[in-house]
């Protein structure tokens, strides 16, 4: 066994995902020139996540999508250490300690380790259940999809979906399974969650709702899923979205804030330390927006985290605030959130989900937009992005010139 090893670097950036690899290129774009190591848990180079649940399932799909091409990633002159997992952080010694046990000495640190996807709490999980976070997760999936016929998905989220289309692609009968009575109701509401849930059925993929997952059957592989009224799915897969949790067990002894994620301000600087940055969906940041802090769990979200990072570090005026935005790919269709729809309730709706396009528009109190979700229209999705950032009533909101199919008296 070597002998650990102490090195001190500059800027010292733990995560190769999105928030990590946007960050390192807008440090570079902004003129910091100082050495960078970014260490990355995973044996892969740095590659894109939300293909994980889409292109990678399908068949003749062999390897991840790469976040920055080889040549242009070369020119960002970083020192990446792929296979090399964060064991702890001493904040005030500026130290992260890896799991061969190195010493990584930095004058700035971002940490950009994401998430993890829940599991069946107090359930033994045999051979063929899967969660989707890494490009190996993916490619297994591919491979067991190959000859997996009955497919069982645990949770109707945006993963979850995304998982079942791509399956019912591949010619699997697919079964959902989510406790909620509609998909996304706490996020989008119970109306828009049917319209989610209509999306499966035209798809040709049951959906369960309002039942939990009591037990997984089979060893030493899984043949089946217990539901909570009794009754069991056959399965020769299952796949398990539920959700996530912030990647902070490393910094369980760092002394840093660690609630819902790592606390950081609206700068993304994490309080009470000098140079250590949060971003991405480990980020827990004090919205200058909303006035509160938030924990989004968004590809646009990490992206802009980069440049946040990038400007304070640098010195320079912190990027022009976005809206939230976020997007899921689903049976061929196109869905867009933008705003903050959990803030509201459905003021608007025009169409629906087996139509051409299906709009919903979220409101406050007040009346004012604060959320819209868009099916298949990116023209109506520019104009309730407008009038959200503006802080538009709702009942001003001309789509097209034609208005919404309905308003909901407030």
């Amino acid at each position: 066994m070597g002998i650990p090893k102490t090195r001190a670097v500059q800027m010292l950036i733990v995560g190769a995902s999105v928030a990590g690899v946007r960050t390192l290129q807008a440090l570079r774009r902004e003129g910091f020139d100082s050495p960078i190591t970014m260490i990355g848990e995973e044996r892969h180079h740095p590659y894109d996540k939300p293909p994980l649940s889409k292109q990678m399932l399908q068949a003749g799909a062999d390897r991840p999508v790469p976040l920055v091409a080889a040549e242009k990633f070369a020119a960002l002159d970083v020192d990446l250490r792929l296979n090399t997992r964060a064991t702890a952080l001493d904040a005030q010694r500026r130290l992260v300690t890896t799991a061969a046990g190195d010493h990584l000495e930095f004058t700035h640190l971002v940490i950009a380790t994401g998430v993890i996807p829940r599991t069946l709490p107090g359930i033994e999980t045999p051979a063929g259940v899967y969660t989707i976070r890494s490009a190996d997760d993916a490619a297994a999936l591919r491979a067991e999809l190959d000859h997996a016929r009955r497919v069982v998905v645990v949770g109707a989220g945006f993963i979850g979906a995304e998982f079942a289309s791509s399956a019912a692609a591949r010619g699997a009968d697919v079964v959902v399974v989510e406790t909620q009575t509609t998909p996304m109701a706490h996020l989008l509401g119970a109306e828009v969650g049917a319209q989610l849930a209509r999306l499966h059925a035209a798809n040709g993929v049951t959906l369960h709702s309002g039942v939990q997952v009591t037990g997984l059957l089979g060893t030493p592989r899984v043949t089946g899923v217990a539901l909570a009224d009794g009754r069991v799915l056959l399965a020769d897969l299952v796949v398990v979205g539920i959700g996530t949790v912030p990647a902070t067990d490393w910094l369980r002894s760092s002394g840093l804030p660690v609630s819902n994620g790592v606390d950081c301000d609206e700068r993304l600087r994490v309080p009470g330390t000098q140079g250590i940055y949060a971003a991405g969906d480990v980020a827990c940041r004090f919205h200058p927006r909303y006035g509160l802090p938030l924990r989004i769990e968004h590809w646009t979200n990490a992206n802009e985290h980069g440049e946040i990072v990038a400007a304070d570090v640098v010195g320079g005026p912190p990027p022009r605030q976005r809206l939230p935005y976020i997007w899921s790919d689903q049976y061929g269709r196109r869905i867009q959130i933008v705003g903050r729809p959990g803030a509201g309730e459905v003021a608007a709706v025009h169409g629906g989900i087996d139509e051409e396009r299906f709009v919903a528009v979220y409101a406050d109190q007040a009346g004012v937009a604060v959320g819209a979700l868009v099916v298949d229209d990116p023209r109506t999705l520019m104009k309730c992005r407008k009038a959200i950032d503006a802080g538009l009533d709702v009942t001003g909101l001309d789509l097209d010139g034609r208005g919404l199919e309905r308003r909901v008296e407030r």
